[in-house]
């Protein structure tokens, strides 16, 4: 069965569909500049095919919340850790509900990590659950930018990944990308590439209408045909809507945005006396205003003594032994060896920390375990199993100042500073390069790289070569340093 989505009229009446079977096997593109009508058009997307896939909708403005109320969507606000909106990703893949990730009120570096964990968290599913979905990502530029901005680059890194994802490998996993961007020139090419359906709306730049055109296979003479639409207007291109290019009209929508209206309003009538007053008088009902001083910047010592001191001494224990009938030592020791086994696999290492977790759940009820540590246990005994130390090799109260130190920086960059600080306690070489990148899960030498630079400018440790060329590593908080090593030692 064919379901048709009425975008609207062609322009000469006709009406105008887009296949939706077919914009599910391949991916969507709108561009058009700020008011051509962006947000109304995948509101009349989303409206008219809500009856028939899912949808999950990236809002940064929070515009399309009001979707909740008409068609039942579950409005998402990106509250929590990273690990908690990948696992309500989860969640909604595999209860097959449509949601509004609403990032209203989120300033834009805490926008593209929490869109980068939510599209992450849809796309690492089991295959199970790959259920067609429709994924809108509205003010695509934001997440997928070409350039540095207002932002870290360890956000960008993890929104332009998780954007990738979506629009290059997301087509087998049931997951259609709809990106909508106001100009092509500020969205990354590798991403806009892949779509293979296009509605570009009014431009009036020149590099963006000839970028356009040439999506659109439009002889460049011809772009001036993106300056001439009006609001609501677009040029149509893609199996899932026209062979040729066409312009269409987008119809009417039923919901509404929650932005102000751009109809003018008479202004209220005052007069001086009481503006003034308004103005320059103190009211009970006015805002606080933020504070401006400073915080002093603390040192990183002084901050893992504090740490160190607030750790409580653990409670003696009741239940000596646990319901599955061992105690402690022995469960634990058992964990640690089924991490052990898990990791010699040499692809372990580079897959998802939600496969992993599979697997070991899987090896957990072998050994008859009916208690398995939890999702975020496992994210933190992962890195300490992947530094593939020993009790009887290292000191355990050094081994914990590691750990502790380690706890600061990203689940998925702590095993690559724990091996660091393993060659650095038992005084040998250096890691090379390609042995910090399979702690970290990756099969490429300049990440490990990219990881040294990461945590060199954050203060966790320190670089230098030798005149052979070799690389030592120094951890000042710890007072260690590895032995000189060969950093391009099995590239």
């Amino acid at each position: 069965m064919t379901v048709s989505v009425d975008l609207g009229t062609e322009k000469f009446g006709a009406p105008a569909g887009m296949d939706l079977e077919e914009l599910l096997a391949t991916r969507l593109l709108v561009q058009g500049n700020s008011g051509s009508g962006k947000s109304h058009l995948l509101r009349r997307i989303l409206e008219q095919s809500a009856e028939w896939v899912q949808q999950a909708i990236i809002d940064p403005e929070g515009d399309f919340v009001t979707l909740a109320e008409e068609f039942g969507h579950v409005v998402i606000d990106a509250n929590g850790t990273e690990q908690d909106i990948e696992m309500i990703a989860a969640r909604v893949r595999q209860h097959r509900v449509s949601v509004v990730f609403n990032l209203e009120g989120l300033d834009i570096d805490k926008q593209m990590r929490a869109a980068g964990a939510f599209l992450n968290g849809l796309f690492d599913v089991d295959r199970s659950i790959w259920y067609p979905m429709l994924v809108i990502v509205d003010e695509a530029q934001l997440f997928a930018p070409t350039t540095s901005g207002e932002f870290t680059e360890e956000a960008r890194r993890a929104s332009l990944g998780a954007m990738t994802n979506l629009m290059c490998r997301g087509r087998k996993r049931g997951l259609a990308g709809v990106i909508a961007t106001q100009r092509l020139a500020k969205l990354a090419k590798n991403v806009a590439a892949e779509a293979t359906n296009f509605l570009m709306g009014r431009t009036f730049l020149d590099i963006d209408m000839a970028r356009a055109s040439d999506l659109l296979g439009m002889e460049r003479r011809q772009a001036e045909t993106f300056r001439n639409l009006d609001r609501g207007q677009f040029v149509a291109l893609g199996p899932a809507l026209s062979r040729r290019p066409l312009q269409i009209t987008i119809g009417p929508v039923i919901t509404s945005s929650r932005g102000v209206s751009a109809k003018l309003i008479p202004l209220p009538q005052n007069s001086g006396k009481n503006v003034e007053e308004l103005l320059f008088s103190a009211n009970p009902d006015d805002l606080p205003r933020p504070s401006n001083t400073t915080p002093q910047p603390i040192d990183a010592r002084d901050v893992l003594k504090q740490l160190a001191a607030s750790i409580p001494e653990p409670a003696p224990r009741e239940d000596l032994f646990l319901e599955d009938g061992m105690d402690h030592v022995e469960r634990d020791k058992i964990i640690r060896e089924i991490l052990v086994d898990m990791l010699e696999d040499p692809e372990a290492a580079f897959q998802s920390v939600s496969v992993l977790y599979q697997d070991f759940q899987v090896r957990c009820r072998i050994k008859k375990f009916t208690r398995p540590p939890d999702l975020q246990s496992f994210r933190e005994l992962l890195p300490v199993a992947r530094a593939k130390v020993e009790d009887q090799d290292v000191d355990q109260k050094d081994w914990e100042q590691a750990t502790l130190v380690a706890s600061q920086l990203p689940d998925d960059m702590r095993g690559v500073f724990l091996v660091l600080a393993r060659a650095a306690l038992q005084k040998i070489p250096c890691p090379s390069n390609t042995t910090l990148a399979t702690a970290y899960g990756t099969r490429s030498p300049g990440r490990a790289r990219w990881l040294l630079t990461y945590m060199e400018e954050r203060g966790f440790l320190l670089c230098a070569n030798d005149l052979r060329g070799n690389r030592i590593v120094t951890l000042p908080d710890l007072g260690w340093q590895t032995k000189p090593g060969n950093p391009d030692t099995g590239e």
